[in-house]
C-alpha cells in the first residue's frame, strides 16, 4: 500500500500505475481469447512488452521469442524461471509480465539469505493468535498466499538467494496449486490465472541451487546480455529517459555519443576484446551491466545538468565509469589502467574522455 503523502507522486511508480494508459488501450482493443484471470490476452501481453512502434512502447528490447515462451508457460501449470547475470533485466520483465497479466506487479518475495518461510507461505499475528487461538483471521498471508486467493502473479526476486529449505516450500504450492495450512487443518487452493515468475542470476558465488524437483516445475528463459552495440545504445537511451522524466531531472540534450562511448567501454571489458577485434583485453571482476550503464548515464546526466553547462560531456560519465569498473581496487586498476592507456589513449575522438578517467 502506497504511503506518500495525498498529491505526492512517487519515485518510481509500478508497472502497472506508469504504464496505465497502454494496459488500457491494449485491453480496449484486444479482442484475442484470454487464459483464465488475465487482463490481456497472450499476444497483448507481448505486445505491451516489445511495443508497437506507436503507442505502446517497448518494455524489452531483445528476441521476440524469448518474450513468447515467456508469456506461453505462464498460461499453463508452469511456473517461470528467469536466468540471467547482472542487468539483463529479469526484475523489470517480471514487474511487467504481471501488470500486464494481473493488473497488480506488488505481489512480491525479496529472496536473500534471511528470508523466512513465511515470507512464502503465511505468519501469524501473535497478539491474535494469543488472544483468540488459531483461526483464519490470525493468519497473515505472504505476497504468495494472497496470489493464489486472488488468480494473480506472485513474483519471487533472487530465488536463489533464499536458503534451500525455504526454496522447498514452493513445491507443492507450484505442483498441487495448493497450501497447506495444517494449524486449521485447511489448506488455501490456487484461483485460476495464478502462476510464480522467479528470478536468479547465474554469476552469483555462495547462492543455494535449486532442488532438481523444484527446478522441474520451472520452465527457464536465459535473458541474455544485448546481441550489439546498437541494441544495447538503444536499450540505455530509452531507460535514461525515462529515469530522467520519474526523476525530473533538469532537461539536457540528447547525448547518443556519449551514451554509445559508456556502452562501447562496458562491452569491450565485459567482453574482453576491442570491438575491431584486434585487441584482447583483461576483465575486471564486475559485470558491467547494461544496468550499471544506464546508471553511469544517469548520474552523468545529473552531473551535467547541475554541476555542467546542461550538456553531457566525457567528464561527467568519466568517474561514474571508473566506479563501475574498479569493484576490486588491487585487480580492477590494474585492468583499468591497462586499457586506458592501451586502448582509449590511442582511439580518436577520445581524448577528453582519456584525460577525465585518468583524472578521475
Amino acid at each position: 500500500m502506497s504511503t506518500e503523502p495525498a498529491g505526492t507522486p512517487a519515485i518510481r511508480p509500478h508497472a502497472e500505475q506508469q504504464f496505465a494508459d497502454e494496459l488500457a488501450e491494449l485491453a480496449g482493443v484486444d479482442d484475442r481469447p484470454r487464459p483464465p484471470g488475465w487482463r490481456l490476452s497472450p499476444q497483448a501481453v507481448v505486445t505491451y512488452l516489445l511495443g508497437d512502434g506507436g503507442k505502446i512502447t517497448p518494455k524489452y528490447v531483445g528476441p521476440r521469442r524469448l518474450m513468447e515462451v515467456a508469456v506461453a508457460t505462464l498460461a499453463t501449470d508452469r511456473a517461470l524461471l528467469l536466468l540471467g547475470v547482472p542487468g539483463t533485466a529479469k526484475t523489470w520483465v517480471s514487474e511487467h509480465l504481471a501488470a500486464a497479466i494481473s493488473g497488480d506487479s506488488t505481489l512480491l518475495v525479496q529472496g536473500t539469505a534471511g528470508t523466512a518461510e513465511e515470507a512464502v507461505r503465511y505468519g501469524w499475528n501473535y497478539a491474535r493468535l494469543l488472544a483468540e487461538g488459531p483461526s483464519s483471521k490470525a493468519i497473515v498471508a505472504s505476497p504468495v498466499m494472497r496470489a493464489m486467493e486472488t488468480g494473480a502473479i506472485a513474483r519471487v526476486e533472487e530465488l536463489t538467494r533464499m536458503p534451500s529449505d525455504v526454496q522447498d516450500t514452493l513445491i507443492t504450492i507450484l505442483s498441487e496449486k495448493t497450501l497447506p495450512v495444517p494449524e486449521l487443518a485447511s489448506e488455501v487452493q490456487a484461483v485460476k490465472g495464478f502462476n510464480v515468475i522467479a528470478t536468479a542470476n547465474d554469476r552469483d558465488r555462495g547462492v543455494n541451487e535449486l532442488s532438481s524437483a523444484l527446478r522441474r516445475r520451472f520452465n527457464t528463459v536465459v535473458l541474455p546480455v544485448p546481441a550489439s552495440a546498437d541494441e544495447e545504445v538503444d536499450i540505455v537511451a530509452r531507460r535514461v529517459a525515462q529515469l530522467g522524466r520519474s526523476l525530473e531531472l533538469p532537461d539536457v540534450p540528447p547525448a547518443l555519443d556519449e551514451i554509445r562511448r559508456v556502452v562501447t567501454v562496458f562491452r569491450e571489458l565485459r567482453n574482453g576484446l576491442t570491438e575491431d577485434g584486434r585487441t584482447k583485453l583483461k576483465s575486471p571482476t564486475g559485470t558491467l551491466s547494461t544496468a550499471e550503464a544506464i546508471s553511469v548515464v544517469t548520474n552523468g546526466w545529473a552531473l551535467a545538468a547541475h554541476f555542467g553547462d546542461g550538456t553531457l560531456r566525457p567528464r561527467d560519465v568519466a568517474g561514474g565509469i571508473v566506479g563501475a569498473v574498479i569493484k576490486d581496487p588491487g585487480t580492477d586498476a590494474v585492468v583499468w589502467r591497462e586499457y586506458l592507456e592501451t586502448v582509449v589513449r590511442e582511439r580518436d575522438g577520445w581524448t577528453a574522455f582519456y584525460r577525465a578517467a585518468r583524472d578521475a
